[in-house]
């Protein structure tokens, strides 16, 4: 190395900079300052200097850009900085990322949601679920921080979105908080904003915003009593079309929306009389064995004529289009034209529930597990290895009785009352 270290004039560098002296080495001009000649013919400057006992080496840039007097200022700065114990390379490193947050306050909050959700959509298995975070957005956050940097979204900002919304829709106003806090948090990983996230709520908003359980009870979804539920489903059975099949056996599975919608006729076991859900349209991730009632079985029956027996890919309730299922919407806008606007198909799951919980003395992890909930905490779920299947079939079968039997005021028809006998 010390042969290779040649004392620099003007002159020389001049000539080294017309390419008129390309020998490889470094050329020292005193003070931690060289010119290094690669050789590949690249020229730079770069300063040596001490930290905690070792060699560092700065980069000061090309010989191109930089003449002596240039490189020789610039080495004198970062040897000041270095005299008042400030590491010039990390604080050029500092200064670089300064500039990088300041050219990042231009990208907005609405293109920084709009980025979260199209690096997060392909994860969301609701369509219902994409649109909503759209939704709320729109309608209530972006016309107040939509156009403003997202790094200039404050506390004062959140509350601004959040506290016309929070008595009088408090559902709504609670999912827009979690979906700005996860915007936020976005902005932050990947350098667009720097601080505490201002939507967070435990030891921030929460300090600011009544809970959302003291503001107003909550909502459950619709449902319909269960003792309603067998004169339900003798009028849905009257009915002719693909949808009102499809609801009878979401009612008589207990099963999710998605989760029959989308079943198709290789997870259809005729011969077990079982109906097994795959992981991906579960909503805890885990497959799902469903047991068929004989009513189950006869629905699955009257849809084999509309299958191709060739296909078993193919849908259990096809749509209307060939090798579609049924819109997401179908049930709901089917309880719609029958009248019942105030019930939702999900809520026939609580139906089946309260009947589970009144009408029998099965236990409630035997409902639970037919509901596809996850039972106790990760403990017991370590050493629960079972689905509780037996036991479940034999719950739905009580429950498809009681969805088949003929309400009261049918019955009564065939049966004499002992007071008019007498």
């Amino acid at each position: 190395m010390a042969r290779e270290i040649e004392r620099l004039t003007a002159q020389r560098v001049e000539r080294i900079k017309a390419a008129g002296e390309p020998k490889p080495g470094m050329y020292a001009d005193g003070g931690g300052l060289y010119l290094r000649v690669t050789p590949e013919g690249a020229r730079n400057w770069v300063l040596r200097y001490m930290l905690d006992r070792r060699p560092r080496w700065m980069g000061l840039g090309p010989l191109g850009l930089y003449g002596l007097a240039d490189a020789r200022a610039r080495a004198l700065d970062a040897r000041r900085k270095r005299h008042d114990g400030i590491d010039p390379i990390a604080a050029r490193r500092a200064e670089r990322a300064r500039k990088r947050l300041e050219a990042a306050k231009a990208i907005t909050f609405k293109q920084c949601a709009e980025s979260y959700i199209a690096s997060h959509k392909a994860g969301w298995r609701n369509e219902k679920h994409k649109y909503q975070w759209t939704a709320t957005l729109t309608t209530f956050a972006y016309p107040v921080i939509g156009a403003l940097p997202v790094q200039e979204v404050d506390t004062a900002l959140v509350l601004k979105v959040l506290e016309p919304i929070w008595t009088a829709k408090s559902e709504t106003a609670s999912r827009v908080r979690q979906r700005m806090e996860n915007i936020l948090d976005f902005a932050k990983v990947r350098g667009y904003r720097e601080g505490e996230n201002p939507a967070r709520w435990r030891g921030h908003l929460d300090k600011l915003l009544p809970a959302r359980s003291k503001v107003r009870d909550v909502e459950h979804l619709a449902a319909l009593p269960y003792a309603e539920l067998p004169d339900f489903l003798g009028s849905l059975r009257t009915r002719e079309a693909i949808a009102a099949r499809a609801l009878e056996f979401l009612i008589l599975t207990a099963a999710r929306t998605g989760e029959v919608i989308g079943a198709r006729w290789n997870e259809i076991d005729l011969l077990d009389k079982n109906w097994t859900v795959p992981a991906a349209r579960m909503k805890a991730r885990r497959e799902h064995r469903v047991p068929l009632s004989p009513r189950a079985l006869a629905i699955l029956d009257e849809m084999q004529a509309a299958r191709n027996a060739d296909d078993d890919n193919a849908y259990v309730f096809p749509g209307p289009n060939p090798g579609t299922p049924l819109s997401n919407m179908a049930l709901l806008m089917l309880l719609r034209r029958i009248g019942l606007d105030n019930l939702t198909v999900h809520g026939f799951r609580a139906t089946f529930k309260t009947w589970a919980s009144e009408h029998t003395s099965f236990q409630n992890e035997i409902a639970e597990a037919a509901l596809a909930h996850v039972i106790g905490d990760k403990v017991e779920q370590a050493y629960r290895r079972g689905d509780l299947f037996a036991k479940r079939r034999r719950l739905m079968q009580q429950w498809a009785s009681f969805c088949t039997t003929a309400p009261a005021q049918e019955r009564q028809g065939n049966v004499t009352p002992l007071r008019q006998k007498a």
